[in-house]
């Protein structure tokens, strides 16, 4: 298994300076994602952090001001459409790929959506994806989870950057990438009632960070 902690280090990523993570090594990677997930039951993890795995590391990353706040306007606005059971936040989803156990900051599941055989939420019944950057983490919203989220086929993934205000819209996945990509201010609505989602986000009260 691999964790990765944060030290200044920067790299570009959708034209943002971001602190890129340091990878220390623990042990070799156990094979399964229940392995990894019980390991780090009976590790100490900060409070306010949030976990999840990557390709098989391990990423802890601090929730700030601007990116709870983010997350909560994007739950409000789903929530005039979704019900709350269908609406999720920081919720372990299994993705695609190897050893992706996401927590992703907002989560819409279609209607009719059912739990598997271990009682967990199914990337299947995904139909919409938010992000809000991280520092140490943009470089896994802006690649890995967005191949992971294409190859599941969720139907829209939006990532909300509040280091340069402005959010990505993903929607038309086929064949493991998002065929149509959206680049808009915050300020700008996200039209989306041409999509699975039928709502229309506003972003005029999106911090910036």
């Amino acid at each position: 298994m691999t964790i990765t902690e944060e030290r200044t280090m920067t790299v570009e990523t959708d034209g943002t300076e971001m602190d890129e993570p340091t990878e220390q090594p623990l042990e070799p990677s156990p094979d399964t994602l229940d392995a990894l997930f019980e390991r780090l039951e009976r590790m100490p993890v900060p409070e306010g952090y949030k976990v999840e795995i990557v390709e098989g590391t391990v990423f802890m990353s601090p929730q700030r001001a601007a990116h709870w706040e983010t997350i909560a306007d994007i739950y409000e606005q789903l929530r005039t459409r979704y019900p709350r059971k269908r609406v999720l936040s920081d919720v372990r989803i299994d993705f695609p790929g190897q050893l992706n156990g996401f927590a992703c900051d907002v989560v819409a599941l279609a209607e009719g959506w059912t739990r598997d055989a271990k009682g967990r939420y199914r990337y299947e019944d995904v139909e919409f994806v938010a992000e809000v950057i991280s520092k140490g983490t943009a470089v896994n919203d802006y690649g890995p989870k967005k191949t992971a989220y294409a190859l599941a086929e969720v139907p829209v993934y939006v990532i909300a950057d509040p280091y340069i205000g402005r959010c990505r819209i993903f929607t038309d996945p086929q064949g493991g990438e998002y065929k149509s990509d959206l680049r808009l201010a915050y300020g700008k609505p996200i039209d989306l009632t041409g999509t699975v989602v039928g709502l229309t986000f506003t972003t005029d009260d999106f911090p910036k960070d």
